[in-house]
Protein backbone atom coordinates (compact mmCIF):
# COMPACT_ATOMS: atom_id res chain seq x y z
CA UNK A 1 0.00 0.00 0.00
CA UNK A 2 1.08 3.85 -0.93
CA UNK A 3 0.31 6.48 1.19
CA UNK A 4 1.04 9.81 -0.57
CA UNK A 5 1.19 13.51 1.16
CA UNK A 6 2.19 16.78 -0.84
CA UNK A 7 2.56 19.51 1.38
CA UNK A 8 2.06 23.32 0.66
CA UNK A 9 2.93 25.99 2.70
CA UNK A 10 0.50 28.69 2.16
CA UNK A 11 1.06 32.85 3.34
CA UNK A 12 -2.41 34.13 3.61
CA UNK A 13 -3.44 37.70 4.36
CA UNK A 14 -5.82 38.60 7.85
CA UNK A 15 -8.49 40.80 6.83
CA UNK A 16 -7.76 42.86 9.52
CA UNK A 17 -4.67 43.06 11.83
CA UNK A 18 -4.74 40.48 14.15
CA UNK A 19 -2.23 40.50 17.34
CA UNK A 20 -2.14 38.27 20.58
CA UNK A 21 -0.21 39.15 24.11
CA UNK A 22 2.92 36.93 22.91
CA UNK A 23 2.58 37.88 18.90
CA UNK A 24 6.01 38.57 17.94
CA UNK A 25 7.07 42.30 16.67
CA UNK A 26 5.19 42.99 13.43
CA UNK A 27 3.09 40.05 13.44
CA UNK A 28 -0.82 39.85 12.75
CA UNK A 29 -1.09 40.63 8.98
CA UNK A 30 -0.03 37.86 7.87
CA UNK A 31 -0.39 33.64 8.80
CA UNK A 32 1.55 30.42 7.09
CA UNK A 33 0.17 27.53 7.05
CA UNK A 34 0.41 24.37 5.10
CA UNK A 35 -1.83 22.20 3.58
CA UNK A 36 -1.54 18.37 3.12
CA UNK A 37 -3.28 16.48 0.33
CA UNK A 38 -3.49 12.47 1.31
CA UNK A 39 -4.21 10.19 -1.10
CA UNK A 40 -4.15 5.99 -0.95
CA UNK A 41 -3.29 4.44 -4.45
CA UNK A 42 -5.91 1.85 -2.89
CA UNK A 43 -8.39 4.75 -3.73
CA UNK A 44 -7.33 6.54 -7.37
CA UNK A 45 -8.71 10.06 -7.98
CA UNK A 46 -9.59 10.72 -4.54
CA UNK A 47 -7.66 13.18 -2.02
CA UNK A 48 -7.99 14.11 1.35
CA UNK A 49 -7.32 17.59 2.59
CA UNK A 50 -5.67 18.28 6.08
CA UNK A 51 -3.87 21.21 7.27
CA UNK A 52 -1.69 22.22 9.88
CA UNK A 53 -0.75 25.20 11.16
CA UNK A 54 2.93 25.91 12.92
CA UNK A 55 2.64 27.65 15.93
CA UNK A 56 5.74 28.80 17.03
CA UNK A 57 5.13 28.92 20.90
CA UNK A 58 4.34 24.58 20.50
CA UNK A 59 7.86 24.34 18.70
CA UNK A 60 6.45 23.97 15.78
CA UNK A 61 7.56 25.25 12.44
CA UNK A 62 6.60 24.89 8.34
CA UNK A 63 9.81 23.52 8.37
CA UNK A 64 9.58 21.31 11.52
CA UNK A 65 5.98 20.32 9.81
CA UNK A 66 7.44 19.03 6.22
CA UNK A 67 10.76 17.31 8.30
CA UNK A 68 8.37 14.76 10.44
CA UNK A 69 5.82 14.35 7.83
CA UNK A 70 8.28 11.20 6.40
CA UNK A 71 7.76 9.51 10.07
CA UNK A 72 4.45 10.10 10.54
CA UNK A 73 3.34 8.75 7.43
CA UNK A 74 5.73 5.37 7.70
CA UNK A 75 3.89 4.92 11.32
CA UNK A 76 1.00 4.89 9.97
CA UNK A 77 0.91 3.66 6.35
CA UNK A 78 0.82 -0.32 6.94
CA UNK A 79 -2.85 0.26 10.03
CA UNK A 80 -4.38 2.81 8.46
CA UNK A 81 -7.85 2.00 7.02
CA UNK A 82 -10.82 4.06 5.95
CA UNK A 83 -12.98 3.56 8.79
CA UNK A 84 -13.25 4.86 12.52
CA UNK A 85 -10.73 1.78 13.74
CA UNK A 86 -8.66 2.16 11.32
CA UNK A 87 -8.39 6.05 11.87
CA UNK A 88 -8.01 5.52 15.47
CA UNK A 89 -5.05 3.15 14.97
CA UNK A 90 -3.57 5.64 12.37
CA UNK A 91 -3.59 8.43 16.03
CA UNK A 92 -2.23 6.22 17.91
CA UNK A 93 0.48 5.33 15.65
CA UNK A 94 1.79 9.06 14.97
CA UNK A 95 1.72 9.54 18.71
CA UNK A 96 3.51 6.44 19.32
CA UNK A 97 5.86 7.82 16.65
CA UNK A 98 6.98 11.22 17.45
CA UNK A 99 6.44 13.37 20.61
CA UNK A 100 4.74 17.08 20.30
CA UNK A 101 4.45 17.99 16.71
CA UNK A 102 0.75 18.65 16.97
CA UNK A 103 0.54 20.55 13.79
CA UNK A 104 2.23 18.00 11.49
CA UNK A 105 -0.02 15.18 13.09
CA UNK A 106 -3.23 17.74 12.67
CA UNK A 107 -2.61 18.18 8.64
CA UNK A 108 -2.01 13.91 8.81
CA UNK A 109 -4.60 13.08 10.88
CA UNK A 110 -7.87 15.57 9.20
CA UNK A 111 -6.62 14.77 5.50
CA UNK A 112 -7.05 10.59 6.95
CA UNK A 113 -10.51 11.74 7.98
CA UNK A 114 -11.58 13.47 4.95
CA UNK A 115 -9.87 10.91 2.56
CA UNK A 116 -11.95 8.33 4.60
CA UNK A 117 -15.51 9.97 4.39
CA UNK A 118 -14.69 10.49 0.67
CA UNK A 119 -14.14 6.76 0.38
CA UNK A 120 -16.90 5.53 2.62
CA UNK A 121 -19.10 8.46 1.53
CA UNK A 122 -19.58 9.68 5.02
CA UNK A 123 -19.08 13.31 6.45
CA UNK A 124 -16.39 13.36 8.91
CA UNK A 125 -18.66 13.71 11.93
CA UNK A 126 -20.47 10.67 11.32
CA UNK A 127 -17.10 9.06 11.22
CA UNK A 128 -16.40 9.33 15.15
CA UNK A 129 -19.99 8.76 15.92
CA UNK A 130 -21.03 12.45 16.42
CA UNK A 131 -24.00 14.56 15.50
CA UNK A 132 -24.36 17.55 13.38
CA UNK A 133 -25.50 19.65 16.27
CA UNK A 134 -22.90 22.42 17.99
CA UNK A 135 -23.30 25.99 19.68
CA UNK A 136 -22.65 29.32 17.61
CA UNK A 137 -19.59 30.18 17.18
CA UNK A 138 -18.03 33.92 18.51
CA UNK A 139 -16.12 36.50 16.58
CA UNK A 140 -12.58 36.80 17.83
CA UNK A 141 -10.53 40.68 17.51
CA UNK A 142 -7.58 40.94 18.41
CA UNK A 143 -5.16 43.43 20.82
CA UNK A 144 -5.45 47.15 19.19
CA UNK A 145 -5.84 50.84 20.24
CA UNK A 146 -9.66 50.61 22.01
CA UNK A 147 -11.13 52.97 19.83
CA UNK A 148 -9.92 50.30 16.81
CA UNK A 149 -11.18 46.81 18.47
CA UNK A 150 -14.57 48.77 19.46
CA UNK A 151 -15.02 49.57 15.65
CA UNK A 152 -14.01 46.23 14.77
CA UNK A 153 -16.63 44.64 17.86
CA UNK A 154 -19.51 47.12 16.17
CA UNK A 155 -18.55 45.56 12.32
CA UNK A 156 -19.29 42.29 14.37
CA UNK A 157 -21.64 42.72 16.35
CA UNK A 158 -23.94 40.31 14.82
CA UNK A 159 -22.32 37.17 16.57
CA UNK A 160 -23.63 35.82 20.00
CA UNK A 161 -20.29 36.52 21.67
CA UNK A 162 -17.02 38.26 20.96
CA UNK A 163 -13.42 37.37 21.98
CA UNK A 164 -11.52 39.62 23.09
CA UNK A 165 -7.73 39.41 23.31
CA UNK A 166 -6.42 40.93 26.31
CA UNK A 167 -2.45 41.04 27.94
CA UNK A 168 -1.60 44.70 27.67
CA UNK A 169 -1.72 47.86 28.85
CA UNK A 170 -5.34 48.93 27.72
CA UNK A 171 -7.00 46.16 28.67
CA UNK A 172 -9.97 47.35 30.61
CA UNK A 173 -10.12 50.86 28.19
CA UNK A 174 -10.63 48.21 25.70
CA UNK A 175 -13.20 46.01 26.89
CA UNK A 176 -15.41 49.19 27.98
CA UNK A 177 -15.40 50.66 24.66
CA UNK A 178 -16.64 47.47 23.67
CA UNK A 179 -18.95 47.10 25.90
CA UNK A 180 -20.11 50.52 24.35
CA UNK A 181 -21.33 49.16 21.45
CA UNK A 182 -21.86 45.63 22.09
CA UNK A 183 -24.34 43.85 24.73
CA UNK A 184 -23.68 40.42 24.38
CA UNK A 185 -21.21 38.14 25.91
CA UNK A 186 -17.72 38.79 26.12
CA UNK A 187 -15.17 36.64 26.16
CA UNK A 188 -11.74 37.43 27.35
CA UNK A 189 -8.45 35.73 26.73
CA UNK A 190 -5.19 37.31 27.77
CA UNK A 191 -2.79 34.63 26.05
CA UNK A 192 -0.62 33.94 29.41
CA UNK A 193 -0.31 38.13 29.50
CA UNK A 194 -1.77 38.76 33.15
CA UNK A 195 0.17 38.49 36.93
CA UNK A 196 -1.78 37.70 39.21
CA UNK A 197 -1.95 41.34 40.68
CA UNK A 198 -3.03 42.46 37.25
CA UNK A 199 -6.01 39.58 37.21
CA UNK A 200 -6.89 40.22 40.88
CA UNK A 201 -7.72 43.75 40.29
CA UNK A 202 -9.70 43.20 37.26
CA UNK A 203 -11.47 40.26 38.00
CA UNK A 204 -14.35 42.43 39.42
CA UNK A 205 -14.40 44.63 36.92
CA UNK A 206 -14.60 41.92 34.55
CA UNK A 207 -17.81 41.00 36.15
CA UNK A 208 -19.35 44.27 35.90
CA UNK A 209 -18.51 44.42 32.39
CA UNK A 210 -20.99 41.17 32.13
CA UNK A 211 -17.44 39.17 31.47
CA UNK A 212 -18.80 35.83 30.15
CA UNK A 213 -15.01 33.74 31.42
CA UNK A 214 -11.38 34.19 31.31
CA UNK A 215 -8.97 32.04 29.16
CA UNK A 216 -5.26 31.37 30.20
CA UNK A 217 -4.27 34.67 31.90
CA UNK A 218 -0.95 33.18 33.60
CA UNK A 219 1.87 31.57 31.73
CA UNK A 220 0.96 27.55 30.98
CA UNK A 221 3.25 26.14 33.67
CA UNK A 222 1.79 28.42 36.93
CA UNK A 223 -1.08 26.23 36.97
CA UNK A 224 -0.55 27.66 41.54
CA UNK A 225 -1.58 30.50 40.23
CA UNK A 226 -4.89 29.64 38.16
CA UNK A 227 -5.56 27.64 40.99
CA UNK A 228 -5.98 30.67 43.66
CA UNK A 229 -7.79 32.95 40.84
CA UNK A 230 -10.26 30.17 40.43
CA UNK A 231 -10.45 29.37 43.71
CA UNK A 232 -12.18 33.51 43.91
CA UNK A 233 -13.18 33.86 40.58
CA UNK A 234 -17.10 33.61 39.74
CA UNK A 235 -16.08 33.18 36.15
CA UNK A 236 -14.68 30.26 34.57
CA UNK A 237 -11.37 30.40 33.66
CA UNK A 238 -10.19 27.98 30.74
CA UNK A 239 -6.87 26.81 30.11
CA UNK A 240 -5.32 26.95 26.65
CA UNK A 241 -1.69 27.57 26.44
CA UNK A 242 -2.04 25.06 29.88
CA UNK A 243 -3.90 22.36 28.29
CA UNK A 244 -2.25 20.78 25.09
CA UNK A 245 -2.59 16.99 25.12
CA UNK A 246 -5.35 15.12 26.93
CA UNK A 247 -2.42 14.29 29.33
CA UNK A 248 -2.61 17.73 30.63
CA UNK A 249 -6.23 17.02 31.93
CA UNK A 250 -5.69 14.98 35.18
CA UNK A 251 -3.48 18.01 36.07
CA UNK A 252 -6.15 20.59 35.68
CA UNK A 253 -8.88 18.74 37.81
CA UNK A 254 -9.55 21.29 40.72
CA UNK A 255 -7.15 23.95 38.70
CA UNK A 256 -9.32 25.67 35.99
CA UNK A 257 -13.21 25.27 35.56
CA UNK A 258 -12.22 24.58 31.63
CA UNK A 259 -9.74 23.85 29.02
CA UNK A 260 -9.77 24.96 25.47
CA UNK A 261 -9.49 22.24 23.11
CA UNK A 262 -7.56 22.76 19.18
CA UNK A 263 -6.67 20.73 17.24
CA UNK A 264 -3.37 21.84 15.93
CA UNK A 265 -2.47 21.70 19.90
CA UNK A 266 -3.49 18.02 20.39
CA UNK A 267 -2.79 16.41 17.07
CA UNK A 268 -6.15 16.35 14.56
CA UNK A 269 -9.70 15.65 14.38
CA UNK A 270 -9.38 12.46 16.20
CA UNK A 271 -7.55 13.44 19.14
CA UNK A 272 -9.50 16.24 19.44
CA UNK A 273 -12.97 14.27 20.00
CA UNK A 274 -11.42 12.18 22.27
CA UNK A 275 -9.67 14.69 24.53
CA UNK A 276 -13.35 16.85 24.34
CA UNK A 277 -14.93 13.53 25.49
CA UNK A 278 -12.59 13.13 28.24
CA UNK A 279 -12.58 16.34 29.58
CA UNK A 280 -16.27 16.38 29.50
CA UNK A 281 -16.21 13.21 31.69
CA UNK A 282 -13.70 14.91 34.13
CA UNK A 283 -16.24 17.55 34.96
CA UNK A 284 -14.41 20.59 32.74
CA UNK A 285 -16.34 22.58 31.08
CA UNK A 286 -15.04 22.58 27.03
CA UNK A 287 -14.13 24.77 25.06
CA UNK A 288 -13.17 24.07 20.98
CA UNK A 289 -10.87 26.37 19.60
CA UNK A 290 -8.50 27.47 16.42
CA UNK A 291 -5.49 29.26 15.28
CA UNK A 292 -6.27 31.56 12.23
CA UNK A 293 -7.07 28.70 9.68
CA UNK A 294 -8.62 27.92 6.66
CA UNK A 295 -11.62 25.86 6.27
CA UNK A 296 -10.31 22.96 6.44
CA UNK A 297 -9.44 22.94 10.09
CA UNK A 298 -12.72 24.82 10.65
CA UNK A 299 -14.53 21.84 9.14
CA UNK A 300 -12.65 19.12 10.60
CA UNK A 301 -13.45 21.49 14.06
CA UNK A 302 -16.93 21.55 13.40
CA UNK A 303 -17.61 17.44 13.33
CA UNK A 304 -16.44 17.76 17.15
CA UNK A 305 -18.20 21.17 18.07
CA UNK A 306 -21.09 19.08 19.52
CA UNK A 307 -18.65 18.07 22.17
CA UNK A 308 -18.07 21.69 23.53
CA UNK A 309 -19.66 24.04 25.62
CA UNK A 310 -18.21 27.36 23.48
CA UNK A 311 -16.84 27.21 20.08
CA UNK A 312 -14.55 29.70 18.83
CA UNK A 313 -14.29 28.28 15.03
CA UNK A 314 -14.07 31.86 13.56
CA UNK A 315 -10.41 30.93 12.13
CA UNK A 316 -10.92 30.92 8.45
CA UNK A 317 -13.19 34.01 8.69
CA UNK A 318 -10.21 36.25 9.69
CA UNK A 319 -8.26 35.56 6.53
CA UNK A 320 -8.34 37.80 3.39
CA UNK A 321 -9.37 35.39 1.23
CA UNK A 322 -10.07 31.65 2.30
CA UNK A 323 -8.81 29.03 -0.38
CA UNK A 324 -10.99 26.45 0.21
CA UNK A 325 -15.27 26.51 -0.33
CA UNK A 326 -17.96 24.69 0.92
CA UNK A 327 -18.24 25.49 4.44
CA UNK A 328 -20.91 27.58 4.86
CA UNK A 329 -21.71 29.54 8.32
CA UNK A 330 -25.18 29.44 8.88
CA UNK A 331 -27.55 33.10 10.43
CA UNK A 332 -27.71 31.47 13.44
CA UNK A 333 -23.51 31.23 13.16
CA UNK A 334 -23.40 28.18 13.51
CA UNK A 335 -20.90 26.08 10.97
CA UNK A 336 -23.12 24.32 8.20
CA UNK A 337 -21.94 20.06 7.87
CA UNK A 338 -24.25 18.24 6.09
CA UNK A 339 -24.09 14.88 4.36
CA UNK A 340 -21.03 15.92 2.10
CA UNK A 341 -18.33 13.02 2.32
CA UNK A 342 -15.59 14.02 3.97
CA UNK A 343 -14.79 17.39 5.11
CA UNK A 344 -17.02 18.77 2.68
CA UNK A 345 -14.11 21.98 1.27
CA UNK A 346 -12.77 21.64 -1.80
CA UNK A 347 -10.22 24.07 -3.05
CA UNK A 348 -11.16 27.24 -5.11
Amino acid sequence: MTLRVALETLQLTLRDPFRIARSDHDAGHAITTVIAEVRDDRFPGLVGYGEGYPDRFYGETAESIVAVMPTLIAAVSDGWAPDPEGLRAAGDAMRAAIRWNGGAKCALDIGLHDLAGKVTGRPVHELLGLPATMPPTDFTLGLDAPDVVAERARRASAFPALKIKCGGPADLDTLRAVRGVYDGPIRVDANTGWTPEVARQLLPLLVDLGVELIEQPFPARRLDWLRDLQSGSPLPIVADESCVEDEDLDGLVGVVAGVNVKLAKCGGVGPAARMLARARALGFRTFLGCMEETSVVIAASAAVASLADWVDLDGCLLLAEDPFIGLELGADHRWRIGGAPGLGVSRR
